[in-house]
């Protein structure tokens, strides 16, 4: 099938395009690209106002699938990346049993095949069960096609058995993503330690829950030569360590979420004790859970060094 799309607002970063032009593409690839194209073609799209751009990617989704398939689908997690424009998704793998092997890994690419339709990269967990105290078969997993190892929502304590397994992935090639947090020092924190955690009545996270896992991780990057992505990053330490990492040339990626960039602590409020009129029922005084998350929502220095780092390219994503 021959498509064109025409009078799109092409943005592409691979050819640093950014201008109105027109798509040509046959049986799926891309074959011109230019204004006014002239070719017959068995569909077209008038995308006057719209912007046309390559898929996207989204580096860290939960597909639930399997165990928690109450929450999410391999197809329903597909179908929302497909209409939101992206086109490759990489599957975290703390599911139920976790990934944790080749056999897992094997049962989300089929299950992806039949029932997906955007590209599905299953990430392999580094522990057996994710419990952090002997390391998953990574090996096995690299030949059932992971592109990357992760602990996902933890991190892996035991920092002899961590180093064993990024030199693994040194020796594979492939990146660990970090989920940096020192479960030690949580202590049943909901939300950033400060004086609104306090005004709230709330426990709070420090920022060096997220420093001291960083600066680990970063130095056994160096270390071992394995790359490194920093997910989800919302201190201004974790920037200025993965600055210095840049500056030293390691192999060193990091992100920030929108929300981490965006909003503060201090946009969390108290929800006054009320009744809920139509199911009687009453509603006691709390803080808007819609701001919990972790990491949790951090300072406004934290947020302007956030900003920093994404203007510098420091933060890559």
């Amino acid at each position: 099938m021959i498509l064109l799309i025409k009078n799109g607002h092409v943005i592409n970063p691979a050819t640093e395009t950014d201008e109105v032009a027109d798509i040509l593409a046959e049986d799926g690839k891309v074959v011109k690209m230019e204004k006014n194209i002239k070719d017959k073609a068995d569909y077209v799209i008038d995308a006057k106002g719209c912007y046309v751009m390559p898929g996207f990617i989204d580096m860290h989704v939960h597909l639930r699938d399997p165990g928690q398939e109450q929450k999410e689908t391999i197809e329903t997690g597909c179908n929302a990346a497909a209409h939101g424009g992206y086109t490759t998704i990489l599957a975290m793998p703390n599911t139920k049993p976790v990934v944790d092997n080749p056999d897992v890994v094997k049962y989300v690419q089929n299950k992806a095949k039949t029932v997906g339709v955007v590209n599905v990269l299953q990430v392999g967990a580094i522990t057996k069960g994710q419990q952090g105290k002997e390391l998953a078969d990574i090996r096995g997993m690299y030949e059932a096609g992971i592109p990357a190892i992760s602990e996902d929502g933890r991190s892996v304590m035991n920092s002899e058995l961590y180093r064993e397994a990024m030199e693994i992935a040194a020796e594979l090639d492939i990146p660990v993503l970090a989920h940096c947090e020192d479960i030690n020092l949580v202590n049943g924190g909901v939300m950033n330690e400060d004086a609104h955690s306090k005004e709230l009545g709330l426990r709070g996270i420090t920022n060096s829950v997220e420093d001291i896992i960083v600066a680990r991780d970063i130095m056994l990057s160096g270390d071992t030569g394995a790359k490194l992505h920093l997910c989800h990053c919302s201190t201004r330490d974790s920037v200025k360590m993965v600055r210095y990492a840049k500056m030293e040339q390691m192999k060193v990626t990091a992100e920030v979420c929108p929300h981490h960039f965006t909003l503060t602590s201090d946009d969390i409020h108290k929800i006054e004790p009320s009744i809920d009129q139509e199911k009687k029922l009453a509603i006691d005084a709390d803080a808007d859970t819609n701001f919990k998350m972790n990491p949790p929502l951090r300072s406004r220095e934290d947020v302007q060094a956030l900003k920093e780092g994404l203007r510098d390219n420091i933060m890559d994503v």
